[in-house]
């Protein structure tokens, strides 16, 4: 292993035995004994990678690409079934929430159950308690059993112990997703100041603008095999375009089977949150650039325009629309309907596509969502769905923050 490495994937392999029904008992398998029958399941095929001291790397890819196997490989929770995996120090993580939590002992009594899991003396946690209990801001519940706990506060005490135990390595999977955006931010803020000193992390997570504020390179797997290895937003490009790309032929096939689309629980061939009384029922919807290309990255300032195809029941004559776009992590960007932008609403008789066009995104860098609502006349909801389609935004302006504000400089 070079010294330079925290750690190294070589050629790793795992496989799963994936059971039709195995029996439980020893009569269940006597008599039923070609339950037993399995199939091998490849979740990681031949990857290898490897991670710097120091470096911050985010595991992106579909559920069940093999993201959490890789994590639980690097912690050896696993071991593969070909291939080495080597580390050089000690590993922190929070692989599952509350991972290690006995519910009737006291958040403080876990503490230090959890921490010398991760193999820091009693000594070590008793410099570390009082850091530990005011990171997560439990102060009044730490000495309640911890099946009292919220999913939050179980989150805020496993990362607060994670956080604190003196490793060379963390390793986080999907933990940031949960608690407010307070302590999201918190966490965030504490995650740089380990990285500063010199600490490598390795997370994994969907919300890819997570991954960009934290992380100097990102790896990309998909169906097992490392699909890329880069910077965050150029993996994260390409990501996005293959997933609309996918979604996009999910549903082609779908209508080419059922010959309808109007599934209320799905959208372009995916399960969403849908609601209405689907007298209007959105069918589809694509971004375009200014040239009248499909796309679903744009820089800060580009022109985009989307468009949503619709079915209406022949007594909706008028419709007010509405679209909302917001960040990864639902923090509410934008909103307007057609009533406010045109005073009126539309007449859609004959008509099935509705387009919203933004002459200037004034959003920068950051991973994002639209909504969609229709409602006709008297403001009863036809059809409303979150998470329409997803596009990213890069910021080659230099700005920071969340918008880009037009403004002028000068000195008197």
């Amino acid at each position: 292993m070079k010294n330079e490495n925290s750690i190294e994937l070589v050629n790793v392999k795992k496989k799963f035995k994936i059971y039709a029904d195995k029996g439980n008992s020893m009569k269940d398998k006597m008599l039923f004994w070609k339950r037993n029958r399995y199939e091998d399941h490849w979740v990681l095929d031949d990857i290898s990678f490897s991670i710097q001291k120091g470096e911050a790397v985010g595991l992106i890819g579909r559920n069940g690409c093999g993201k959490s196997t890789t994590l639980k490989l690097i912690n050896k929770i696993m071991y593969p079934t070909d291939g080495k995996v080597k580390v050089n120090g000690r590993v922190s993580s929070l692989l599952e929430l509350g991972a290690g939590f006995h519910p009737d002992m006291t958040g403080r009594e876990n503490i230090y159950t959890n921490a010398s899991i991760f193999g820091m003396t009693k000594k070590e946690i008793d410099e570390k308690i009082d850091d530990i209990i005011a990171f997560s801001e439990l102060d009044e519940y730490i000495d309640n059993p911890v099946r009292t706990y919220s999913s939050g506060m179980y989150m805020r005490l496993g990362f607060s112990v994670a956080i604190n135990v003196r490793a060379d390595i963390l390793l986080i999977d999907e933990i940031l997703a949960v608690g407010d955006m307070s302590f999201q931010k918190k966490c965030f803020k504490r995650l740089k100041e380990i990285k500063n000193a010199g600490t490598t992390i390795v997370i994994v997570s969907h919300a890819l603008g997570q991954i960009e504020q934290i992380c100097d390179r990102c790896i990309w797997i998909d169906y097992g095999k490392i699909r890329k290895i880069g910077k965050p937003m150029e993996v994260h490009a390409e990501y996005l375009k293959e997933l609309e790309k996918r979604s996009q032929q999910r549903m082609q096939a779908l209508n080419g089977e059922t010959g309808t689309e109007n599934d209320q629980n799905t959208f372009c061939g995916r399960e969403v949150i849908r609601s209405g009384s689907g007298k209007l029922f959105f069918t589809g919807v694509t971004l375009y650039d200014r040239n009248n290309q499909p796309e679903s990255v744009f820089e800060t300032g580009d022109y985009m325009r989307a468009e949503y195809t619709f079915s209406a029941a022949e007594e909706i004559h008028k419709a007010e629309f509405a679209v909302r776009i917001y960040g990864d992590d639902d923090t509410h960007y934008y909103g307007s309907t057609s009533l406010i932008e045109n005073s009126c609403t539309e007449e859609i008789h004959g008509k099935s596509k509705f387009i919203i066009e933004f002459e200037k995104l004034e959003l920068l860098e950051g991973d994002f969502m639209l909504d969609v609502d229709a409602l006709d006349e008297n403001g009863e909801i036809l059809d409303r769905i979150h998470d329409t389609i997803r596009f990213c935004v890069q910021n080659t302006t230099g700005k920071t923050g969340i918008c880009n504000m037009n403004s002028k400089w000068k000195l008197e």
